[in-house]
């Protein structure tokens, strides 16, 4: 909770204020009456039962502020009863984790006295966002004052209010002495040490600790492949060729990686409790649209939309415009191809250091165009997306990273795959991988580090008529005050942008490492500046986001070992071109091919095999849910012979 900070309601009881409802200036008071009041009403009346309270009455605050801002809170009851609608799991008495009840709220190990202190700050803003997010229409035919502003039963007003603009923003707010204690240990102390992922997890939820659990398991990985690539890379700086033993070392890393992951990631959902939890049935996407209808899973009315027209605008637009985006990204990789061979011979006709410097302007250039390319593809898909209709926010949010990842990945690796397999120029290749991988970092630090950096200082600049010291968790604000700068802040988006840099670094170093065995050493600087920028932006530039339960890295799991494919088979086909490996085939290129093809699918079927043999989940974990599994089982039979027996009682 905010500690020492409340408000009180309309009733005058006191709550620690958890969310900020920001509506538009401009709405009409009919409409803000109607939402409040059913905010606070009954649950069995259809509300949410929730507390509010207007953050500055008419005439208290300054005149340029939007007046219609409300702070969101509960009663510890409310918050109970909520966290086992949302089936939040705690740990029990016996060190399993089990889905939290009011009824046996006391055999659970944190759930001490009245239960103060049981529920974390993060977990609270969850639970009453759910509750916002379930307060569904009933005999409402509109929203009050908004004629045109149709309703309809069963129809989240929430949702319903932020697609038509009247609700602005609703965000949860930071406890700044939480957030203290976060910075310190996590981005403020430079020191080598693992991730805080425990405390990370506490105040943003578990989406976004898994990341950074990611970003430090793949950082660690990377070690070994950077420390045997200095060596490697200083020792045989002219010898292109000889890089089989560093290939063989990358096909083996690139498959153990994420099969050991899956199981660090399970270790770590399972101790938060987020692994065996149900999922919750999906409602529409604010932006789905259609006619009326009933679903016949939920029986509610609600927009309906036929699955032929979206295919048809998937494969008959989407499609069609990502393989123009394809075509084009081809087009410039050629003229990326012509400028290359233009410098190289200028050099070759006017040799010296500035010459030799103009060799690698091109793949400058290609640096910085494909960034500009991705970016402006990136807004080109969500609107794509957006346009399909997608029902479900899991269905919307797969189609935009597939788009974004077949975009990005032909891109990002298409001019080395021409290099290394339709040139065979590994020089150049070296080049060119050196020259993307360093410039794209630096653009990602100016855009992750600096940009963030500039921008939160530019906000202060601002807040100093208010303000005297420097960021939020410095800063000793009245309430008032805290939420107006937070208000200001960034919205955080997610981790989208977040994962895909690291799959494009995890591809770099996959793919082509073997060849620059420096890439791993790159990468790895690159992922120590991640954590502190990533860690700054999370406390200072964006709005607290809401925790995000998840269980698992989601699909972008998919497309790390998608991309673990091709690596296979990517360097095996580079070991074949080396040297050393044609020397042994003097006579016959088809036989090298065989054996390439051969040693190729073995390695194949040798992952897909540590897929199945490598259990995703560890065995400790595996019997602990088993058990739980039984005693459900168990507790069920328990009950309908109980029920059974009451009945046959009454008969007699």
């Amino acid at each position: 909770m905010l500690k020492g900070l409340s408000v009180s309601d309309g009733d005058g009881c006191s709550f620690a204020p958890l969310l900020v409802l920001e509506l538009s200036s401009d709405t009409k008071d009919e409409a803000i009456s109607w939402l409040l009041t059913r905010i606070r009403d009954k649950q069995q009346n259809g509300g949410a039962e929730l507390l509010v309270q207007q953050l500055c009455p008419s005439g208290e605050g300054d005149e340029k502020d939007n007046p219609n801002v409300y702070l969101v809170g509960a009663l510890l009851s409310r918050l109970l009863s909520g966290a086992e609608d949302v089936g939040l799991f705690k740990e029990f008495n016996d060190g399993s984790m089990r889905g939290f009840t009011c009824a046996n709220k006391h055999n659970f190990t944190d759930f001490q006295g009245d239960g103060d202190g049981f529920l974390s700050m993060a977990e609270c803003q969850y639970i009453v966002k759910h509750e916002l997010d379930t307060l569904r229409a009933k005999e409402e035919t509109h929203v009050p004052g908004y004629p045109k502003m149709k309703l309809y039963p069963g129809k989240s007003l929430i949702r319903r209010l932020q697609s038509k603009g009247v609700l602005v923003q609703v965000f949860p707010l930071h406890d700044k002495e939480e957030l203290k204690r976060l910075s310190f240990t996590w981005y403020r102390k430079i020191k080598l040490s693992f991730q805080p992922l425990d405390d990370i997890r506490h105040y943003f939820g578990e989406g976004l600790a898994l990341y950074f659990g990611f970003l430090e398991y793949f950082t660690l990985a990377l070690l070994p492949m950077a420390l045997i690539g200095i060596p490697y890379y200083l020792f045989d700086w002219e010898d292109y060729d000889k890089y089989v033993v560093f290939a063989v070392f990358n096909l083996v890393w690139c498959t153990v990686l994420l099969e050991l992951w899956k199981r660090c990631s399970a270790s770590l959902a399972y101790s938060w409790g987020t692994l065996s939890r149900k999922k919750a049935f999906e409602e529409p996407r604010p932006g789905f649209h259609g006619p009326l209808g009933f679903n016949p899973v939920t029986g509610r009315e609600e927009p309906l939309y036929p699955n032929t027209k979206r295919l048809l605008r998937i494969y008959l637009v989407s499609l069609p415009f990502v393989l123009l985006c394809l075509y084009i990204s081809l087009y410039v990789m050629m003229i990326y191809f012509q400028m290359e061979g233009w410098a190289l011979g200028f050099h070759d006709d006017h040799p010296g250091f500035w010459s030799g410097m103009l060799l690698f302007v091109p793949s400058v250039i290609y640096a910085v165009v494909i960034e500009i390319m991705n970016l402006l593809y990136r807004y080109v898909a969500e609107y794509l997306t957006e346009w399909e209709n997608h029902r479900l926010e899991s269905s919307y949010q797969n189609h935009l990273v597939l788009k974004v990842l077949v975009f990005n990945f032909f891109n990002c690796f298409a001019s080395l795959f021409y290099i290394a397999f339709a040139m065979q120029d590994m020089v150049l290749l070296r080049q060119s991988l050196a020259t993307l991988l360093i410039t794209s970092q630096i653009l990602n630090q100016i855009m992750e580090a600096f940009l963030p950096y500039w921008l939160q200082r530019r906000r202060n600049k601002k807040m100093q008529h208010r303000v005297k010291k420097r960021t939020l968790v410095e800063q000793e604000l009245p309430l008032a005050e805290q939420v107006k700068l937070e208000a200001d802040m960034s919205t955080y988006l997610g981790t989208f942008d977040d994962y895909l840099e690291l799959f494009l670094l995890f591809g770099y170093v996959s793919l082509f490492s073997c060849v620059y065995p420096l890439a791993a050493v790159l990468v790895v600087l690159n992922n120590a500046t991640e954590f502190y920028s990533d860690a700054f932006k999370m406390c200072q530039v964006f709005k607290r986001p809401f925790s995000d339960p998840a269980s698992n890295i989601g699909v972008w799991q998919l497309a790390f070992e998608a991309m673990s494919v091709i690596a296979v088979v990517t360097n095996c086909t580079l070991i074949g071109m080396s040297s050393q490996v044609k020397a042994y085939f003097p006579d016959s290129d088809a036989q090298l091919i065989l054996w390439v093809v051969a040693i190729e699918h073995s390695l194949l079927a040798l992952k897909f095999i540590l897929t199945f043999v490598i259990p995703d989940v560890p065995k400790h974990i595996q019997i602990k849910l088993s058990r739980l599994e039984f005693e459900s089982l168990e507790a069920l039979k328990k009950k309908k012979m109980l029920e059974a027996t009451g009945i046959t009682k009454t008969v007699q």
